[in-house]
């Protein structure tokens, strides 16, 4: 069974350029929704870091924050929460082998891509290793 950090937070409806920048952040740590206002990340230490210093901006723009370790008790709830994590990086995967296949394909703005999506992706599968493969190979093509 995982270990998760879950982050609940309240932020002022005020203005509501806090409560975006808050939403955006969460979105490109890969963090997910549990309940309103209650985003979840594996537990490791960069994602206890990334959660600390979120929850300091939390702070700066008014609002509250409480970062909690945890791990769900009842069956099936730790595999669900972890495959909606793989759904959300394998979509993005897919997206970029899609791009490589295109004439032409931008590989800076496509490894780019890669990177975001491989430090939200807390549990590597195989569409990971697909990518990064395609990627190597496409670059070794132009180099020709």
């Amino acid at each position: 069974m995982a270990m998760w950090l879950l982050l609940s937070y309240q932020i002022p409806r005020e203005p509501t350029a806090g409560r975006v920048a808050v939403w955006r952040k969460l979105r490109r740590l890969g963090a997910l929704p549990v309940q309103d206002a209650v985003w979840a990340l594996p537990l490791n230490p960069r994602t206890r870091e990334h959660f600390q210093w979120l929850a300091d901006e939390i702070g700066e723009i008014g609002g509250e924050a409480t970062i909690w370790e945890s791990r769900p008790i009842s069956d099936g709830h730790d595999e669900a929460l972890i495959e909606r994590f793989k759904k959300g990086v394998e979509e993005d995967y897919r997206m970029i082998l899609t791009e490589l296949r295109r004439k032409n394909p931008d590989l800076a703005a496509l490894s780019r891509q890669y990177r975001e999506v491989l430090a939200r992706d807390y549990f590597r599968g195989q569409l990971e290793g697909q990518v990064r493969e395609a990627l190597v190979a496409a670059r070794k093509e132009v180099s020709r």
